[in-house]
């Protein structure tokens, strides 16, 4: 038994405005949109990319997100339509201190940072999204912890940098990276899992318990749905019920 990484959530001021930004700059779709909820996911289901949904904020941004999305490239040109489609949509190019290097940093509608990669070899076949990536003062301890949470291995690990895929080798990668900055406030950005319809969430939440999970208080991701935890470095996510259009 175990649970899966079903979902990338944005708190957002304006949830359709912005994920219509999404979905147009990576060619998905907008397989529902409610007042409450929109979600965006790939037109292939096959193809394990993870969805993204927007629900409405209950804080304001404060400082860098410690969750941001890497975008693939397949050639130095696409790479700069990448860019400048996501400008022409509403992005802005930003500086957080990276200084000279090959991919661009650019921030959505509602300020979230998000990178567009130059070609690498690593994410020639994981579709419109290279990784999910998570700032981390322990890549390996986190890593750990989510490969137990989403039932991915950990490809590669070290000090920095480390990272999980899917068993299946399709779809994004899930990377953590080192940042000395302690997590300060809720995340603007978080992961939700499901767990497998024949499961027991009750055994679930246990096992995810004694991976290093702490539960928090009811309502404390807002009108989230599921139940609201803590990864070991107290980055909130939800285990949300089985639903099969989230399966991957």
């Amino acid at each position: 038994m175990s649970t899966r990484l079903a979902r990338v959530v944005f708190d957002a001021d304006r949830p359709r405005s912005v994920a219509g930004f999404w979905a147009e700059l990576l060619g998905w779709a907008v397989p529902l949109d409610r007042s409450d909820e929109v979600d965006v996911a790939a037109h292939d289901p096959d193809g394990l990319e993870i969805a993204l949904t927007f629900l409405p904020a209950a804080h304001t941004k404060q400082g860098k997100n410690r969750i941001h999305l890497d975008l693939a490239s397949r050639s130095l040109d696409h790479q700069r339509v990448q860019v400048d489609r996501a400008l022409s949509l509403g992005a802005r190019c930003i500086d957080i201190g990276q200084g000279t290097v090959p991919w661009v940093v650019l921030a959505d509608p509602e300020g979230n940072e998000f990178c567009v990669l130059e070609p690498r070899e690593q994410y020639v076949d994981t579709g419109a999204v290279a990784a999910i990536v998570v700032d981390t003062r322990d890549p390996v301890r986190l890593a750990e912890f989510w490969s137990t949470a989403s039932g991915w291995p950990v490809t590669y690990g070290g000090s920095e940098i480390a990272g999980l895929r899917s068993a299946t080798g399709l779809g994004c990668w899930l990377e953590f990276v080192h940042t000395p900055e302690h997590k300060s406030g809720r995340n603007r950005l978080h992961l939700d899992l499901t767990s497998f319809p024949a499961d027991d969430p009750a055994e679930e939440v246990a096992r995810l318990r004694a991976a290093g999970a702490t539960p928090l208080a009811a309502g404390s991701l807002g009108i989230a749905p599921g139940l609201p935890l803590a990864d070991p470095e107290a980055n909130e996510f939800c285990l949300l019920r089985p639903a099969p259009h989230y399966a991957i």
